[in-house]
């Protein structure tokens, strides 16, 4: 039985190595689900073997902005992963302009335009991998300080997209960080948001949890990072996505079990998972 979905997670990551199958048969027995999301290629392919071998796991598979800028983002390598049953998103892909200056100063490039082209480039590429395998996004966005400049550049590339391909361009803005007023342009798209540990902690995200729908979110652990309050300076872990249930509930002034039964339905209709 499915209890909590963690839709957000890097359980294939090297920092479970060591207790990763001590976690993984704990989600088992306490009815967790997660979606291991890849970065890059060998990432992703991680992800989709983890997946393979667990009813407790999902995967998605993509390549992350910033994280492997040696890599090209070859689609036809990503079509192969993404044809495996175990994966029900394609991601996590998107923009990030939070480091600009700083990796302007370390030499990964000269202008940031320039920058802001290559990520778009290559997210615009993930979207039409996303539409022929007709499966979700998993969205990264991450606007420089201050701003809210690559949520605005992604939700244009989102909004082309769906202009050609319709509701076939769908998917779920992770961990996500923006205000009201892209929470509204993100829900005019019909695309839902997830929400992480940090809402446990920063109090500054409560005004956008409350202005979501209920029916239009996910919770994350985003694990092995931001752990919530009860956990924080240890490892995080899908497990822990109880406690963003319980705080979404507190923000909402809704009932525990109420939160953690919409959030199942959303994950199955936004990712199409099953205990399959």
């Amino acid at each position: 039985m499915i209890n909590y979905i963690d839709t957000h997670s890097h359980l294939h990551d090297k920092a479970f190595d060591e207790d990763r199958e001590k976690i993984i048969i704990e989600m088992e027995k306490m009815g967790v689900i997660t979606i291991t999301v890849g970065t890059d290629y060998e990432e992703s392919k991680k992800a989709v073997t983890l997946a393979q071998n667990s009813s407790a796991i999902f995967a998605s598979v993509g390549m992350h902005p910033v994280d492997n800028r040696n890599e090209e983002f070859v689609k036809e390598r990503y079509l192969d992963l993404a044809k495996d049953v175990r994966v029900v998103a394609i991601g996590e892909c998107g923009l990030d302009y939070f480091r600009l200056e700083e990796d302007k100063k370390a030499g990964f490039f000269i202008q940031d335009e320039d920058e802001k082209e290559r990520q778009k480039k290559i997210f615009a590429a993930q979207v039409e991998l996303a539409v022929e395998v007709d499966k979700p996004l998993m969205l990264h966005g991450r606007p420089s300080k201050g701003s809210m400049d690559a949520y605005n550049d992604m939700l244009e590339i989102i909004r082309q997209a769906k202009h050609i391909h319709g509701d076939k361009v769908r998917g779920n803005f992770h961990f996500f960080v923006g205000n009201t007023h892209i929470a509204e342009r993100i829900l005019n798209l019909h695309f839902t948001m997830s929400f992480s540990g940090v809402i446990t902690f920063a109090k500054e995200y409560e005004e956008v949890v409350r202005f979501v729908p209920l029916d239009m979110m996910h919770a994350e652990t985003d694990s092995p990072y931001v752990s919530p309050a009860t956990y924080r300076g240890k490892r995080n872990q899908p497990l822990y996505v109880n406690e963003v249930i319980a705080k979404i509930a507190e923000i909402k002034v809704k009932e525990v079990i109420e939160v953690k039964k919409q959030l199942l339905q959303n994950s199955f209709r936004v990712f199409g998972l099953t205990d399959r």
